[in-house]
């Protein structure tokens, strides 16, 4: 396996690939990889002859005041998680690499991007959408692989896909938790002792509006509202949102009766945590 860091180096990889005849998978990551990423990889091995992954902590897709400095880094760690999992490739650029002193071209998009955490980081998806755009123009992968447990940025990339004629497939992967249910994140490492068993208040919470809906409540305010007092009862939980939406377009819905994405996010002290579940209440 080898750890890639400029662009003209992994088109030279890519293209002796695709002269060989193989298909190419990315699985795009920020690093600080854990068996959630993992997952992604293993998926996208046993799908294409070839597996590139990407350790780039996007600095446009940070807001002011996020935790940009602080966010965890440990490219030697990854390496060993990557060659593991069968990948054939890390891409791991300096920010200057991925952007020019004077970038001023830009890939965003409205409706998608308007609500969930897109209230709260107005700017995020603006830099999730760039960044994908440029590794998908760098690696024109045949397949691209996302987790479920950021649904919000796995609708935006489908549809921006779908409207920029990208000829990818995008891989939408199941979230992957902890014994404990806690979904995994790389986040995960800012917390206490104390904190990370509160945080355990997002899936129960979650669980319990799933288990209404499969019950047949169809209201999906009571349904959210039901999340929510749940969620009140941690004392170091501060919830962002709860909202219940459709599953394609994101808008939300007042009764639950095609697919359905329930989303969370939720400050554990100051840690920003996302969780969700997805539902079709016709199966």
């Amino acid at each position: 396996m080898q750890i890639v860091t400029t662009i003209e180096e992994l088109r030279s990889i890519v293209k002796w690939w695709r002269g060989e005849g193989h298909s190419v998978g990315l699985v795009p990551t920020m690093g600080f990889l854990h068996e959630g990423h993992k997952s992604l990889i293993v998926k996208a091995v046993s799908e294409n002859d070839r597996v590139v992954v990407s350790d780039f902590v996007n600095p446009t897709q940070f807001g002011a005041n996020e935790d940009l400095s602080t966010y965890p880094r440990d490219i030697e760690r990854d390496g060993a998680l990557c060659e593991e999992a069968g990948a054939d490739v890390i891409f791991h650029p300096a920010p200057e690499e991925m952007y020019f002193e004077d970038n001023c071209t830009f890939v965003d998009m409205n409706r998608l991007t308007k609500g969930l955490c897109g209230k709260t980081r107005p700017t995020h998806f603006c830099g999730v959408c760039t960044v994908v755009s440029k590794l998908f123009n760098i690696v024109t992968p045949d397949r691209a692989y996302f987790g479920q447990k950021d649904a919000q940025q796995l609708a935006v990339i489908r549809r921006m896909v779908r409207d920029m004629n990208f000829n990818i497939e995008i891989v939408g992967c199941p979230i992957v938790r902890e014994e404990d249910g806690l979904a995994m994140s790389s986040r995960n490492t800012y917390l206490s002792e104390k904190e990370r068993k509160a945080a355990l208040i997002l899936h129960k919470s979650l669980t319990l509006g799933e288990e209404l809906i499969q019950s047949g409540e169809k209201d999906a305010a009571k349904v959210r509202d039901a999340i929510l007092k749940n969620m009140r009862t941690e004392p170091l939980a501060r919830v962002d949102y709860v909202e219940i939406v459709d599953a394609e377009n994101l808008e939300p819905v007042k009764r639950i009766e095609k697919p359905i994405l329930a989303a969370t996010a939720v400050y554990i002290g100051k840690t920003r945590l996302i969780d969700n579940f997805s539902c079709d209440p016709r199966n």
